[in-house]
């Protein structure tokens, strides 16, 4: 029962949403069967994994017998009789139906969200509550992951050595040290952050909690213990010392100057308040996220941060829409956009997909702070090598290549040979290639190796993971000449200064977006992320037992940078409703716009990564060029919506001129040709681009006055629309000086998502073609099978979506239906006429094709991306424990087929033709009476 309960449940929605629409909560009206996966995220695979590595277990992270209610206002109920809460009117009701439940959470906020989290006992309980008059939806309870950073390096203890200095470089890009100079330091601003606590006690962050500290207070909801699937033990104080990433957030916030790593937070003079969410390890529940999110604002924060997330796509979820009210009604919320980067287009993450939030972007730091060792008995340069911290060892070494030649594609990837010396006295100098670095360090530890120089190949200078050996990267250039003086015979020592050997280390992809960063946009076409900041290579605070500083790299670390820039937005200008609202606008329109590389010619990032473009907070503050909206979403083609307006104001003191242009970014080839699969990250490029009309395309605007523009729009020509090219840019307004100009972003797609297919019929991915049953053995059933449901003898469903879906569901179906699935399954003829389903329903018929029952039902799934590890988003499965259907009802002995539907993006769900259909072999049910429920 456990099984069916969570998979069911029902969603209420007032219209199917399209392509771009207004933000509407989401009301009781019409009813249809769906499944929620804000995380069944998906994508083509490189390389086939054996379908038998497939777990047969149900991997949808929903979280058994858990749902979240919304409900009514009281006003709205029918039988509402004298109670003073919507919530009591609703749970008499309930009770009056028979309906068991029990409330683990209230969420009482009127005007944001007013429900409960419920544990109920049975599936039909799921059904009967959403059709208690005063209910407006109900929703499983889902997991968010921990947030992980991209990169990470942690002091390894109190004994490391001072760190160089930063010289506030992500400051510089960003105009935050121009504020700094003037004063701006964010104060009377209180900002919550939605994360894994923090270590308050840093000195750094004010040593302390409570009034007269920068950490002003906060709450813990969940205690160290906590992981995502056992009971949580909230208090009010939201220490963290077993983790770290909030207390790096905070840090990037508020870290007070003057510290050994002199940076500070981009406003450090803002008050803190820390809401714990994540326990030491492990994940956190939706009706956690959505009780901190509604907490921060009855307390009174201006801006919520939230570093957390998960693929998702949509603009949906829970928390999702709880943030996007909140940003709404006069708060600023800034959520990451996700570190998904590698897995192409339409994979963005919620809650950052809230449609009013502020979702960060990440761009990598233009220095990253390295060390220098020094060398001796022959002269050279300081030798930098990719560590924050200096290696722990003192005195000078003597140096030993593993091998003499400095194009050797596989040095140490075998035993090193019976006539090495003993290597405990020297630094061993070792060529990277074909093989993992832990190997090439394993065979030299076997040596007595204990301290290890490997010199890139040509891979790219960067952090490397080497276990727990003592190993670093250095240049090319550097450990050839290491070798070379080692051949020579030279005297040549080299030692690691503890103190002095700091250095900013130019980032190669320093000023362009992080790599890592996800792109949009969501599937319901809106422009996420929404504008970039500083995330990669980032030093901040971290928990004093741990080290007490580190540097991440993530859009974790961009996302407080917003907050804080937001800060010293409300701090200049006032923490009204309407400047709050206002700040997503100013972010975009006056952000930096950056390219797709440093290379001449090649077009700007396509905004389905980079949002408006990098933030420039000085210029968001000082601007007298107003202009509004800061996004104009053109939908896709079949719902292209050409023309466009925006308002340009002129709030300085003299008259102004503006020329008005287009500038154009890189088009996103979100599609592989030939394929039905996302491109892969980092997502091709095409400079064809969109043609604008813009008039008037000059303005001369007095002090005070404002001027309606009109843009009209043309898609590119050209493209192959099965690629469905994203393209994006730019409406420049130039004004008389830098500091006056803005421009508005453009985002919109050639081609219509409706001919985009969802669910993957391909053996891309396991060299079998999906969707698959699975039998007991965990090979692909071909033909009919009988279950048993004794020990392991059940059925599993294997499915991958190459697109996201609004509605997807798995029923039971008779064997010998008469019906032709839009996907040819294996061991089918020719069937007959094709099913439709005019209206909602509880089971029955649909039309011409009669459903036995409902499996697994989902509502608004992200597609399946290529991860094939444990836990990865690669693939779906659904286990059939029990025979019983997903409304707690009793599946008869007897054959059947599973019928599959999914319906494509910006289709109508009472529309047949909209839905992409599979059929599965005949699966026979032979359960004794023990098996039944």
């Amino acid at each position: 029962m456990c099984c069916q309960l969570y998979i069911l449940y029902i969603s209420i929605l007032t219209q199917t949403r399209h392509v771009h629409n207004s933000f509407t909560p989401i009301m009781k009206s019409a009813l249809y069967w769906t499944l929620l996966s804000s995380f069944l995220s998906a994508g083509l695979a490189h390389g086939a994994v054996p379908i038998s590595s497939v777990k047969q277990v149900t991997n949808i992270p929903t979280v058994p017998n858990k749902f979240i209610i919304e409900v009514d206002d009281l006003s709205d109920i029918p039988t509402k009789r004298s109670f003073t809460r919507s919530l009591d009117a609703v749970y008499e009701s309930l009770r009056g139906r028979a309906i068991k439940f029990d409330v683990t959470k209230e969420f009482d906020s009127s005007g944001l969200f007013v429900g409960a989290a419920l544990t109920l006992n049975s599936a039909q309980d799921v059904a009967a509550i959403a059709s208690t008059p005063g209910v407006k939806s109900i929703r499983p309870v889902v997991r968010f992951d921990q947030p992980k950073p991209v990169k990470s390096h942690v002091v390894t203890g109190p004994n490391d050595a001072q760190v160089p200095p930063d010289g506030e470089s992500t400051h510089i890009l960003t105009g935050v040290d121009k504020l700094h100079a003037q004063g701006l330091i964010g104060t009377g601003i209180k900002i919550g952050i939605i994360d894994t606590g923090i270590d308050y006690t840093h000195p750094v962050l004010g040593g302390g909690i409570g009034p007269g500290h920068k950490v002003i207070g906060g709450f813990d909801f969940v205690g160290d213990a906590y992981n995502g699937t056992n009971t949580p033990m909230p208090d009010n104080d939201p220490l963290d010392q077993c983790n770290g990433h909030g207390t790096h957030v905070a840090g990037i916030i508020g870290a007070n100057p003057g510290n050994e790593f002199n940076i500070s937070g981009v406003a450090f003079g803002a008050s803190i308040s820390s809401y714990r969410v994540f326990g030491c390890s492990g994940s956190v529940t939706d009706d956690i996220l959505v009780d901190a999110l509604l907490r921060g604002v009855k307390e009174g924060q201006d801006i919520l941060t939230l570093s957390l997330g998960g693929a998702d796509g949509w603009t949906e979820g829970t928390a999702t829409v709880v943030a996007s009210r909140i940003a709404a009604s006069g708060k600023i919320v800034t959520i990451a956009a996700g570190n998904d980067g590698s897995s192409g287009s339409w994979f963005t993450s919620g809650p950052g997909n809230g449609i009013n939030v502020i979702s960060a972007a990440s761009l990598d730091n233009t220095v990253i702070p390295l060390q220098n060792l020094t060398v001796q008995g022959v002269q050279h340069d300081p030798i930098t090598y990719f560590d924050t911290f200096p290696l722990p060892v003192l005195g000078d070494f003597p140096i030993f290549a593993t091998s003499n030649d400095t194009t050797v594609v596989d040095d140490a990837c075998n035993p090193l040979p019976a006539s090495t010396p003993d290597l405990s006295k020297f630094v061993v100098v070792v060529r990277r290639g074909t093989c993992s670095f832990v190997q090439k360090l394993t065979n030299i530890a076997a040596k007595g190796g204990n301290l290890t120089l490997i010199y890139d190949n040509g891979n790219g200078f960067s952090d490397i993971s080497v276990g727990n050996f003592q190993a670093v990267l250095i240049q090319p250039a550097d450990g050839e000449f290491l070798v070379q003086q080692f051949v020579k015979g030279a005297p040549i020592t080299v030692s690691f200064p503890q103190v002095g050997g700091a250095f900013n280390f130019p980032d190669p992809a320093g000023g362009l977006i992080s790599s890592f960063t996800s792109y949009g946009p969501t599937n319901d076409m809106f422009f996420k992320p929404a504008v970039a900041a500083p995330g990669g290579n980032i030093i901040s605070t971290f928990p004093v037992p741990l080290g007490s500083f580190a540097v991440l790299s993530g859009t974790s670390m961009a996302t407080p940078f917003i907050a804080g820039s937001s800060a010293l937005l409300l701090a200049a200008k006032g923490k009204t409703a309407a400047v709050a609202k206002s700040a997503r606008d100013l972010f975009e329109t006056t952000a930096q716009p950056i390219g797709s590389s440093k290379t001449d010619g090649d077009p700007l990032q396509t905004l389905t990564q980079q949002g408006a473009g990098l933030i420039n907070v000085f210029s968001a503050i000082h601007t007298t060029t107003i202009v509004s909206p800061g996004e104009l979403i053109l939908n896709d083609t079949a719902n292209f919506k050409p023309i466009h307006t925006f308002t340009v104001k002129n709030t300085g003191n003299t008259l102004k001129k503006f020329k008005l242009s287009h500038v154009p970014a890189g088009t996103a080839l979100t599609v592989q040709p030939g394929t039905i699969f996302a491109s892969d990250g980092p997502v091709p490029l095409s400079s064809t681009a969109a043609s604008v009309t813009i008039i008037p395309n000059t303005l001369i605007l007095l002090p005070g006055q404002s001027q309606t523009v009109l843009a009209t729009f043309k898609p590119p020509t050209g493209l192959d629309p099965s690629t469905f090219p994203v393209f994006s840019g730019f409406i420049q307004i130039a004004g008389p000086t830098a500091a006056d100009t803005a421009h508005v972003s453009y985002l919109g797609l050639q081609g219509s998502l409706k001919n985009k297919q969802v669910i993957d019929d391909t053996d891309e991915f396991f060299g079998v073609p999906t969707p698959a049953l699975l039998d007991a053995a965990g090979d692909v059933q071909s033909g009919p099978v009988n279950y048993t449901f004794v020990g392991d003898d059940v059925p599993t469903l294997v499915w991958r979506l190459a697109f996201g879906t609004p509605a997807f569901r798995a029923d039971l179906v008779s064997s010998n239906i008469n019906f032709k699935p839009t996907i040819t399954s294996r061991s089918f003829g020719n069937f007959g006429p094709f099913f439709s389903f005019p209206s909602p329903h509880n089971g029955g018929s649909f039309a011409q094709v009669k459903i036995v029952g409902p499996l697994a039902e989902f509502d608004f799934v992200s597609r399946n991306n290529d991860d094939t590890t444990p836990g990865g988003e690669g693939s779906n499965s659904f286990v059939l424990e029990t025979p019983t259907f997903a409304n707690g009802t009793t599946i008869p002995n007897g054959s059947y087929r599973v019928l599959i539907r999914a319906l494509r993006v910006t289709g109508d769900p009472k529309n047949e033709a909209d839905y992409e259909s599979w059929l599965s072999p005949v699966l026979g049910i032979q359960a004794s009476p023990s098996k039944s429920p």
